[in-house]
């Protein structure tokens, strides 16, 4: 079935989007594994041909495409070659960039979006912290006034580019007597003292992603770091998490729908009892249940996209797509590997990698149980 929400601009920037990546990233996909990281040159080139800024006023670099459906289809080309490239793209240009578009002083969009558009400034955003998981309202890291200043102590963990950020977006808490109305959201550089990172992080998958623990050791900064209002900033993230969470959506989906077509070709290449594999009745039983969950999942998360273009997407829309976008992605992927047979659990097979890499995606950006809690609640219950 043709989808209908994108045209021809958007199509001509595909084209643009895999073009760009064939080019500078598919020949560099081993030395990103190796290196357990984005290396600068890929955030440089991907500035340098307007990808990082999408969402970034013209002043300041960007090109304020003001439609979010440029952003899904720059993340499904990157999720097409793998999961990590997504996410650390979306972490920098759908998820810690709008923050200080919506609610940076004109002093702050001059100082971080131009770097933010051309790629010499990569961000990251601060939530996570050891023993808070999910529970967002719960943080430890803390900002105490101190005079004309901020002293921030505390630490963050499982950072979606921590190790080579140049900016973090940080949440601390301002005032502890308030509860989750006692946060705050901070603009924190690298350079910042007492700033400092722990090792790139050992995961299962998706090596390419540079993910860290952050430290804060008596960070002083003054009011210019503050991103919008103090004690404000649990309104703000909660605000913002859904375009997260669609972002993750659109990701999941265009990354199992690309494993599943190289699958297809591999039913049909592999010969088993003198016949292709997708031939035996079961195979192509479960290719056709597959084939049509990925075009289920992939219509809903095309509505919400357009929702959310048009500002009418809600946070219970988000944590849906979010939440049956992952399942499918993780179910689909599981079956890949299983029809690969013994080879699908070989690293050199792209589908293995890719197994591995979707599984976080019912972690991230709100566990899926806390996702069928927002669900619950818009219930009535």
């Amino acid at each position: 079935m043709k989808r209908m929400i994108f045209d021809e601009d958007h199509d001509a920037f595909r084209d643009s989007c895999a073009a760009f990546l064939a080019k500078h990233v598919t020949p560099n996909l081993e030395t990103y594994l190796e290196q357990k990281a984005l290396p600068r040159e890929f955030w440089l080139a991907a500035g340098a041909e307007g990808y990082l800024g999408l969402e970034i006023p013209e002043e300041f670099g960007g090109s304020e495409a003001g439609d979010f459906r440029f952003n899904a289809v720059w993340a499904e080309e990157l999720s097409k070659l793998n999961a990590a490239l997504a996410s650390c793209a979306a972490i920098h240009s759908d998820i810690a960039v709008p923050y200080i578009i919506d609610l940076g002083t004109q002093e702050q969009k001059e100082r971080w979006l131009p770097g933010c558009a051309t790629g010499e400034i990569v961000t990251a955003i601060g939530m996570t912290e050891p023993g808070g998981g999910s529970d967002l309202a719960a943080l430890k890291t803390t900002a105490v006034r101190d005079g004309d200043a901020w002293v921030i102590n505390g630490s963050k963990t499982f950072i979606t580019n921590g190790f080579s950020a140049d900016l973090v977006l940080t949440a601390v808490r301002t005032s502890p007597e308030k509860g989750a109305k006692g946060i705050t959201l901070f603009g924190l550089e690298a350079t910042d003292p007492g700033f400092s990172r722990g090792r790139k992080l050992d995961k299962v998958g998706q090596a390419e992603a540079d993910t860290a623990e952050l430290f804060f050791e008596d960070v002083r900064v003054g009011d210019d770091r503050i991103i919008g209002e103090v004690d404000r900033g649990f309104i703000y993230m909660m605000e913002r998490l859904p375009q997260e969470r669609l972002s993750c959506a659109v990701s999941n989906v265009a990354h199992a729908k690309q494993i599943l077509a190289e699958t297809i070709q591999y039913a049909h290449d592999r010969q088993a009892f003198k016949q292709s594999i997708g031939s035996l009745q079961h195979n192509k039983f479960l290719l056709a249940e597959l084939v049509t969950k990925i075009e289920v999942a992939e219509a809903y998360v095309d509505q919400a996209v357009l929702a959310h273009t048009s500002g009418e997407a809600t946070a219970t829309d988000a944590a849906k797509a979010k939440w049956w976008s992952s399942e499918i992605q993780n179910d689909v992927l599981d079956h890949c590997v299983q029809l690969h047979g013994g080879y699908g659990f070989m690293n050199e097979y792209r589908v293995a990698r890719a197994w591995r890499d979707a599984r976080v995606s019912k972690i991230w950006a709100g566990s899926n149980e806390i996702m069928k809690e927002l669900i619950g609640r818009d219930l009535g219950f």
